[in-house]
């Protein structure tokens, strides 16, 4: 469904983001969306097919820009390796969090704290999943490459991007107010870059 930019529209996903930040979108109510922004259910349906399509036109820009990110966090890896056949350092899932996913506290915590019911409701784990399997074949080009790295297998390295993952998304689970959040990230940051340019080589 194109994305409208009418005034009903507007009010209509105002009211949807304050229904599920405060239920949940298994227990939000298409009636109660209604009621927020002053309309039918009928006047919410002219606007969506359903409660799984209002919940996706609410977090679905929020997940194509973090994929977008994360697409070219893969290239900028990639590249240097095609072209140079060495590792350069370029950024990380810091960076991510501190340029798409804080700015945006509140639609990165519908997508991933109030999304059971929804098929986003396993969205971290998927994630990690997608991180895993793109660092394993990163790790294989650079060995094609002749570049020495770590022989670590997939179930070890699912176990490490699980915990860098979780704790990188526990200020958006809970809501921390961006200073606070900034500051965890901070201490991430100091405990999780050294392994991870260890493991590569860096």
């Amino acid at each position: 469904m194109p994305r409208d930019k009418s005034v009903s529209h507007i009010k209509i996903m105002a009211a949807a983001k304050a229904e599920f930040l405060k239920m949940g979108f298994e227990k939000a109510s298409m009636r109660s969306i209604a009621d927020r922004c002053g309309m039918t259910a009928a006047g919410i349906y002219r606007h969506c097919k359903d409660k799984e399509d209002l919940f996706y036109q609410l977090v679905s820009p929020a997940e194509e820009r973090l994929m977008d990110w994360a697409s070219a966090h893969m290239r900028r890896y990639e590249e240097p390796i095609r072209k140079t056949r060495k590792v350069v350092w370029q950024d990380s899932f810091i960076d991510m969090m501190r340029e798409v996913v804080y700015p945006d506290m509140e639609d990165f915590h519908l997508l991933i704290a109030r999304s059971k019911g929804s098929k986003y409701e396993n969205y971290l784990h998927d994630m990690t999943q997608m991180a895993q399997d793109k660092f394993m074949e990163y790790l294989d080009e650079m060995r094609s490459s002749g570049i020495s790295v770590p022989d670590i297998p997939k179930e070890q390295l699912h176990l490490l991007l699980t915990a860098y993952l979780t704790a990188l998304f526990e200020p958006v689970v809970h809501n921390y107010p961006q200073e606070e959040a900034n500051e965890a990230l901070a201490t991430l940051e100091k405990f999780f870059l050294p392994g991870w340019k260890k493991m590569m080589g860096v």
